[in-house]
């Protein structure tokens, strides 16, 4: 039987938003591997029914994959999905593949699914996370203090707001983001300190223009755009005493768990769906806490959520067995 090649190639594989590509890179990075970062454009019909139409599939992709066809494929997000899924055929069954995030079909077109336990995805194949996989551990974070070590001479307590943008259903409207102001606000008038703000390419005009005269009392480092310089968000994550999040990402919420450092939001009253049950299991672990004037020295100690080695330990297993498996020649 054939041994796992010594050092298997791997796509990491997206449609080019941020939190996808952030993801499939993160699990490729960890299993100790140099990825291929693969960002597609999938063409219509099969945009509109990624991943379940893979007829003509060859057609669907901008740009067109080619052999040699990678040892590994790691794919996030729908659109991605449906490369991972048909390279499975195209490579006659060599390519390992697996997807993140729910594909909303069967888990059992990939070799791996792996998605928060909220997705609710099932199958012997299936690796549940309580968050988004990231990148963020103790040497990430020590190279992002070292990346933006100016941010230390910002006065403690540092607080760091991750904003990103409304969400369908979860109602965060103008009324909302009044209400969300006002509670940071109390907490900063209250504490001092400073304030990092970094906003994302979903927040929209009417966020960027609010907050960014909001908090004009205090010490505030914002970021708003590439026009603002490099973008300091590793920087805010490693040098934050406390984050505070907009409910509306998993990701931004994950990664600020992973820091080990008091996470705060608040999700608006009425929500439902994956978001809140996303909210409700980080707040039954205390991984995350209601946005108010909570005191920092209260909130109990919890470890940092950093599930991304465990979930490549689990992936680089079930590859090797796969490959351990394999007919010779």
């Amino acid at each position: 039987m054939p041994d796992a090649p010594a050092v298997p190639s791997v796509w990491a594989i997206s449609d080019g938003a941020a939190g996808n590509a952030r993801q499939a890179l993160a699990l490729a990075t960890a299993l100790g591997l140099a990825p291929l970062e693969m960002r597609i454009r999938v063409r219509a019909p099969w945009r509109w029914l990624a991943p379940r139409l893979t007829s003509g599939a060859s057609h669907a992709f901008v740009p067109r994959p080619a052999a040699p066809w990678p040892d590994i494929a790691i794919g996030c997000g729908r659109q991605a999905a449906l490369l991972t899924r048909v390279l499975r055929a195209w490579s006659g069954g060599s390519t390992f593949c697996v997807q993140i995030l729910d594909p909303r079909i069967d888990a059992a077109a990939f070799d791996v699914v792996v998605a928060p336990r909220h997705d609710a995805v099932t199958g012997a194949n299936a690796i549940a996370t309580l968050g988004a996989l990231n990148p963020v551990d103790a040497n990430w974070l020590q190279r992002a203090r070292m990346e933006f070590s100016t941010l230390q001479q910002l006065p403690q307590p540092r607080t760091a707001l991750l904003v990103g943008g409304p969400r369908r259903g979860l109602g965060l409207d103008a009324a909302w983001l009044e209400r969300f102001i006002a509670r940071l606000r109390a907490l900063l008038e209250r504490d001092g300190g400073s304030l990092m703000i970094a906003l994302s390419r979903r927040t929209p005009p009417d966020w960027h223009a609010r907050l960014h005269g909001a908090f004009d009392n205090g010490c505030v480092h914002f970021w708003g755009s590439p026009a603002d310089g490099p973008n300091p968000y590793p920087g805010y994550l490693a040098w934050a005493e406390r984050i505070v999040v907009t409910p509306d990402s998993v990701n931004m919420l994950s990664e600020a768990c992973a820091t080990g450092v008091p996470v705060l939001s608040s999700l608006p009253a009425g929500a439902h769906g994956r978001i809140a049950a996303f909210h409700a299991a980080l707040r039954e672990t205390r991984q995350l806490h209601e946005l108010d004037a909570v005191e920092l020295s209260t909130l109990p100690h919890c470890e940092p959520l950093r599930e991304t080695a465990a979930v490549a330990a689990q992936v680089w297993q079930r590859y090797q067995a796969r490959a351990a498996s394999a007919p010779a020649g």
